[in-house]
This record gives C-alpha cells, sequence and structure tokens, in this order.
C-alpha cells in the first residue's frame, strides 16, 4: 500500500497543491496505519497510535470529500468534461461508501475501551482494504479528472 502511495505523489506530485497537500496527508494515513498492522500487540482504541491514525484518517477523507472532489468536479465541468464526469458519477457512490466505513471506524474507537482489542484489529483490516480500494479509485480521478484538463490547458496555450 505505502509503494502505491508514493507511485502516486511521483505521478501527481507539483501538479496542484491541493492535490499534492492530499496525497501527503495519504502518505502519512498510510505510514500510521504500518504502525498499527505491523505492531507485535493487538491495538487497543485508547492507544496514542491508534487516535494518531483516526484523526490523520478523518482528515483525509474529509478533505478528500470536502476539497479535492469538489475541485476534481469543477475542474472537469470547467473543461466539459462529459466522460470524467459520468465516471466521477460512477466513482463516487463507492468511495462515499468507503468513506461511511471510516467514520464508523473513528467512532468505533472514541466508543471502545482497551479490551476490545481483536474486534478492533480485524476491523482495521478491513478498513485498511478499503482504505486500498479508495486510494486506487482516486487515483482514477485524477488521472480522468486532472491530469487530461492540465494536458488541455498545456496544449491550449
Amino acid at each position: 500500500m505505502l509503494d502505491n502511495c508514493q507511485n502516486a505523489q511521483e505521478r501527481w506530485g507539483g501538479v496542484h497543491l491541493l492535490i499534492d497537500r492530499w496525497l501527503q496527508e495519504r502518505h502519512e494515513l498510510v505510514l500510521a496505519y504500518s504502525v498499527l498492522s505491523e505492531a507485535a500487540q493487538p491495538a487497543a482504541a485508547n492507544t496514542p497510535e491508534v487516535q494518531k491514525f483516526c484523526q490523520i484518517l478523518v482528515d483525509y477523507v474529509s478533505a478528500g470529500h470536502f476539497e479535492v472532489y469538489e475541485q476534481l468536479t469543477s475542474e472537469a465541468k470547467a473543461f466539459g468534461d462529459v466522460r470524467g464526469l459520468e465516471l466521477a458519477k460512477q466513482i463516487y457512490p463507492r468511495i462515499e461508501a468507503i468513506t461511511e466505513a471510516a467514520l464508523a471506524f473513528n467512532d468505533h474507537c472514541d466508543g471502545v475501551g482497551s479490551g476490545d482489542s481483536v474486534a478492533l484489529n480485524t476491523e482495521l483490516k478491513r478498513l485498511g482494504q478499503m482504505l486500498h480500494e479508495r486510494f486506487e479509485l482516486e487515483d482514477c480521478l485524477i488521472e480522468v479528472l486532472h491530469n487530461s484538463h492540465q494536458e488541455q490547458a498545456t496544449t491550449a496555450h
């Protein structure tokens, strides 16, 4: 998962400040996830590592929904990109479902004591798989909705 994150930064880093910040936050999320998933002991909800992961997770999914996706969609509309907008319509529902799962994980961590670490780790693993899928979907959106417009803007000048 970390390799995919670095590949996305290499492909799209520097293209747009908003996307750069978001991809950096994704990198931090993946690192925080790695710390939890590679720990020798099952994670407990009240540990600083889990709380840090949850904070980055909420920040990341919020930035996606309230900043990045909105920017990408606006850019597609400005370029009259019907194909890109149609792709976004197809992808957004799955991203939204993963967002709901991420927020539910965060809520679970807020409400769980230290004794439910096995369930928490099962949820963490499931969330990791969903985040991997989400990153692939987001990369597709960036590729279609931003990079194609970047090329159009460059050739128009």
